[in-house]
């Protein structure tokens, strides 16, 4: 296994993205604190990205409305406008490119590149081009900071020390932050262990039932203990990776398609979260068609009032609507028998999985793809061909009504930086 013995990775991260697409693109919203929230007209979901106005106060991503307002009551609340964020995303890469080939673009707001000798040799020059190119190409309101180090998982690392404005050496400050090899391990020690990618809540409770509190001692275990803890081989990946050798992600195989959504207020009863679960169903059945997937199982959650109810069928290998809406009408009509009829609904979510190619798809024996299957699959081609010709939902079955706030399927996660046919 090769460990380098200079900076090879350069990752970057947009600062509070979402916020400073609205402020770049709308003027009244420059120098102002905003909170980007999922859709307008109540106080009762969260802020999902603010502008570093807003973080001046002590607002955070993902926090209740009125507890982001009784720290910062001149917020400006702003609906999200995924594809707005996407289309900033393209723009920005367009830019990126010019400059550096980029590797990975882990998110709608990360990306990682790999170095040429002259990045190596000259990371500052390297990142003052690249935030000078944003600032003339795109604007002046979108910024990023950047991370070196010999690996990806370290240079993110190093990426989000950057961001720390109390840091003003030769290796960190304006958004930039360089972990030369020789100089490790010394700036992971002064790394939180939460910080630590791939390390959540749950993690940090197993690492302290070991007595493990530090990044320090962290990095000071065998790798074999990592694997332990773990309990999997991707404790000891990141062991070595801490420890600066090149580690490759691995391949991930697709496992699912699905959308999840925060119903607007009007919409958390029984019949307005079928209607919108529906939608979502429609969006996630085009991108497994798209993909020449075939799905053996449907997944609906619904987060509650007073906890949540989940429940999966089982599906004959297909992708048509006709058959997937047949199976998510049945487990609804299960969810209408089991929860009470005023019941509040705030999230629904839907998932396609066990999946299958096309080309290697496990036929029922009792359903045998039979001729009216077929010709489901061919009146979904046909849909699906008319709706990406003209850009937009002109054929579809049954009513297709997006709700308050729209983006139906067109949401950005945090796995998936969403095609220009989520939002039709």
């Amino acid at each position: 296994m090769r460990k380098p013995e200079t900076i090879e990775r350069l990752y970057l991260d947009f600062d509070g993205f979402f916020a400073s697409v609205e402020q770049q693109c709308d003027k009244s919203l420059r120098g102002r604190p905003v909170g980007v929230v999922p859709f307008a007209g109540t106080d009762r979901t969260a802020v999902i990205a603010c502008s570093k106005e807003a973080k001046a106060f002590g607002v955070k991503n993902v926090m209740k409305i009125k507890d982001a307002k009784a720290l910062c009551p001149d917020i400006i609340l702003v609906p999200q406008k995924p594809d707005l964020y996407r289309r900033a995303h393209n723009a920005l890469l367009s830019e990126i490119e010019s400059v550096i080939s980029i590797d990975t673009a882990k998110s709608i707001d990360e990306l990682t590149c790999i170095l040429d000798d002259t990045g190596r040799n000259h990371p500052e020059s390297l990142a003052q081009t690249i935030k000078q190119t944003i600032h003339q190409n795109i604007g002046p309101y979108i910024t990023c900071s950047i991370g070196f180090a010999a690996n990806r998982q370290l240079a993110k690392m190093a990426c989000k020390a950057g961001k720390d404005a109390t840091k003003k050496t030769a290796n960190y400050g304006n958004g930039l932050a360089i972990w030369h090899p020789h100089m490790m391990p010394k700036p992971f020690f002064d790394v939180k262990l939460g910080d630590v990618p791939g390390i959540g809540d749950s993690m940090r409770m197993r690492l302290a039932h070991c007595f493990i509190t530090t990044t320090e001692q962290l990095y000071n275990i065998q790798p074999k203990h990592m694997r332990k803890i773990w309990k999997s081989v991707n404790g000891e990946r990141l062991w070595y990776a801490l420890h600066g050798y090149d580690i490759q992600a691995q391949p991930q195989k697709r496992g699912m398609y699905g959308h999840t959504r925060v119903l607007p207020p009007e919409a958390r009863s029984i019949t307005g979260a079928y209607e919108i679960a529906r939608l979502l169903l429609v969006k996630s059945g085009r991108r497994l068609r798209r993909d020449e997937f075939y799905a053996g199982g449907l997944w609906l959650y619904l987060s509650l009032k007073d906890g949540s109810w989940f429940h999966n069928l089982a599906l004959p290998s297909v992708n048509d609507e006709q058959a997937i809406l047949t199976v998510h009408r049945q487990l609804w009509a299960l969810a209408k028998r089991q929860l009470p009829r005023n019941v509040t609904i705030y999230n629904v979510g839907v998932t396609l999985h066990s999946l299958s190619e096309a080309n290697a798809r496990q036929l029922d024996i009792f359903n045998n793809d039979d001729v009216i299957r077929q010709k489901w699959e061919k009146a979904n081609g046909a849909m699906d061909s008319l709706n990406a010709k003209y850009s937009s939902t002109i054929v579809h079955m049954g009513e297709y009504k997006p709700p308050t706030g729209g983006h139906v399927g067109g949401k950005i996660s945090y796995v998936r930086i969403p095609s220009a046919e989520d939002f039709y």
